[in-house]
């Protein structure tokens, strides 16, 4: 039996029932750094904090005829370190009733009790962090949480500013640090170390708060009463206090402040906790710096309020999840709501039905980060109509988190109303194109019909844009465009008279002519060269005399129109028709701004009057590959 205690891993210890130890095993001895001869007759106080406590509890269960399992206890070694002891304990009956043993087989719990408590640290700390909201509530409740979960007695926070954050003149190197926050347990009298803590300031490399922020690491002292820190070594030791170790609080190379722990009792190092400490100084850092971010946030939109409210545009900010933080008066007067409506709002309740799929992709795409540009949205007003927005939009990211996501829209219902009847126009031109050309020449060939193949087999179509019409239109009202447009659209119809053309309709911002319609005999592909040329210099003089700097970009084409007669005039193939002016209509829209661009069939008709620059080859739809050419001039 002996030789089983002897060898047994688990620390045996067996006393009176007044506490006195009467034998211990090897493993106890070295478990708690005493030797044998120093135990033995010793009161098991010398090792068991509170053994009185403990021998009842033992006794109490012995008497419900229990042995007392995992009975948890702090213990002292022979250097006063604290253990944590896992105690099954027992007691031994004897004849003689009050003369019984106590046997006790511990087991060391300290470092599982070390990686709760770490853990549980870890986690409230992250709490804190996420739910505090401002950096004074959050600072507090972390020094209470490291205390209280690590078994320390009384944390402060050193910065060298009035607090934590705010903005600190000059080189580190030069700080004063300050005490701005203290916690404390109320197992600890510590109002007079407090007194002189708050009085008390340090330069980089003095105390324990000056070395830690001079070193920018975490710093232990096993006991602060021996250190050599003249200003608080003192008082440290009247108030109980002997460990102590700090972190800062870096943010990169920055450091904003230094944190600091106090014990009762005198601890070794501990590199884990050091390191675990360093993590979370990090950890308070990025907090810190989220938060200065995010008051600097309300702060810039607190200064453009104002700004925002009398702007025409409407102005919306929303956070991550869509709900409104702010709108401009302009959005509150489009939409029809009210600033109580909105608070209960999101984005989401105004987007009109069929665009909401659409509108949540680029939604989520900004919240990724992606610049999506100029974007447009339809909204629906309080009273249900539908309007159609252009702006732009961009998301406000803090420590790469996004946290509000701001647009600025213009309303452009009436522009788009107004492309809405263009297209309708456009529409309308195209059949009258098909419609207008079966008639006349139609007429021809009642009158000629031997020479329809030679005299009206091919035109000429040119297209002409005015560049960025659109955008220009969008700027002003419909009367002030309608006024700067006309002297341009003025001079185009009195060239079309010169050269004895034919325009069928303004498509769009694009000016269409037909040269060589059997209606006009006269109209050869030269004319069309030759206005092409005179709106050129029509538009340079516009600009001149305007101050404007518009830009027109010519396409033209020459094709057939008449594929042939099959039996009787009715049945013309007039397809070819179209596809000419689908063509000159690619040449415009394929173009240069200021430049004319022709397909090789008009070049070859022209090639001997004008000159022109081969510009290479392009993509037709419908068509694959045409070489083109850039029309320069007329030859001298």
């Amino acid at each position: 039996m002996e030789q089983v205690i002897t060898s047994m891993a688990d620390a045996l210890l067996v006393t009176s029932n007044s506490g006195k130890i009467k034998k211990v095993n090897r493993a106890a001895q070295k478990l708690f750094g005493f030797e044998e001869k120093e135990l033995i007759n010793q009161p098991i106080s010398l090792i068991i904090d509170e053994d009185e406590l403990v021998i009842t509890a033992i006794y109490q269960h012995s008497y419900l005829k229990r042995n007392f399992q995992n009975l948890e206890v702090v213990c002292r070694t022979k250097t006063r370190e604290k253990l944590l002891i896992a105690f099954s304990c027992s007691v031994i009956p004897k004849r003689t009733e009050g003369l019984e043993d106590i046997v006790y087989i511990g087991r060391d719990i300290t470092a599982w009790q070390r990686r709760e408590q770490r853990t549980s640290a870890q986690y409230s700390i992250t709490r804190i962090l996420s739910e505090s909201q401002s950096i004074k509530q959050g600072i507090p409740q972390i020094l209470q949480s490291i205390c209280q979960n690590l078994g320390w007695d009384l944390g402060e926070l050193w910065t060298p500013s009035q607090y934590i954050g705010t903005s600190v003149q000059g080189d580190s190197l030069n700080a004063v640090l300050r005490c701005v926050e203290i916690w404390s347990s109320r197992l600890v009298s510590v109002r007079e170390f407090k007194a002189i803590t708050w009085q008390t300031t340090y330069t980089p490399s003095v105390g324990l708060p000056g070395r830690i922020w001079i070193r920018r690491l975490p710093l232990w002292i096993k006991d602060i009463t021996v250190d050599g820190d003249e200003r608080r070594s003192q008082p440290a030791a009247e108030a109980g206090l002997h460990a102590a170790f700090g972190f800062p609080i870096l943010d990169d190379s920055e450091i904003l402040g230094v944190m600091v722990f106090f014990s009762r009792d005198v601890q070794p190092k501990d590199k884990d906790l050091l390191q675990m400490m360093g993590s979370i100084g990090s950890q308070i850092s990025q907090f810190i710096k989220r938060k200065q971010a995010e008051n600097a946030l309300v702060e810039s939109e607190e200064r453009y309020r104002d700004l925002f409210e009398n702007a025409n545009d409407l102005i919306q900010s929303v956070n991550p999840s869509g709900r409104f933080l702010y709108v401009n008066r302009a959005w509150r007067e489009t939409l029809g709501y009210s600033e109580a409506e909105i608070a209960n709002m999101s984005v989401f309740d105004i987007i009109h039905p069929e665009f909401k799929q659409h509108c949540l992709q680029r939604f989520y795409r900004v919240l990724s980060g992606e610049n999506l540009g100029q974007v447009t949205a339809i909204f629906v007003t309080k009273d249900g109509q539908t309007i159609f927005l252009e702006g732009n939009i961009n998301c406000k990211f803090v420590e790469g988190h996004p946290v509000a996501i701001r647009g600025i829209f213009r309303n452009v219902s009436q522009r788009v109303a107004a492309e809405e009847a263009l297209r309708y126009q456009h529409k309308e031109t195209e059949r009258l194109l098909l419609n207008i050309l079966p008639v006349a020449i139609s007429r021809e060939v009642k009158k000629q019909p031997a020479s329809i193949a030679e005299d009206f087999a091919d035109v000429t179509v040119l297209f002409a844009d005015i560049v960025g019409l659109s955008e220009i239109a969008t700027s002003m009202s419909a009367i002030q465009l309608l006024n700067l447009l006309n002297p341009i659209f003025s001079v185009f119809e009195r060239l079309t008279e010169r050269y004895s053309l034919e325009r069928i309709r303004t498509i769009n911002d694009a000016y269409v002519v037909v040269g060589g319609l059997p209606i006009r005999r006269q109209d050869r592909a030269q004319a069309i060269a030759l206005m092409a040329l005179d709106m050129q210099t029509a538009i340079a003089l516009f600009n001149t005399e305007n101050n404007q700097n518009f830009s027109i970009r010519i396409g033209i084409h020459s094709g057939s129109v008449v594929g042939g007669v099959i039996d009787d005039l009715n049945k013309f193939n007039y397809e070819l028709c179209k596809d000419t002016v689908n063509i000159a209509s690619y040449m415009e829209s394929q173009g240069i701004a200021g430049k004319i661009q022709v397909t090789e069939n008009t070049y070859k008709c022209l090639c001997d009057e004008f000159v022109f620059e081969k510009r290479g080859e392009i993509e037709v739809k419908g068509k694959g590959k045409m070489t083109t050419y850039l029309l320069i001039g007329r030859k001298e």
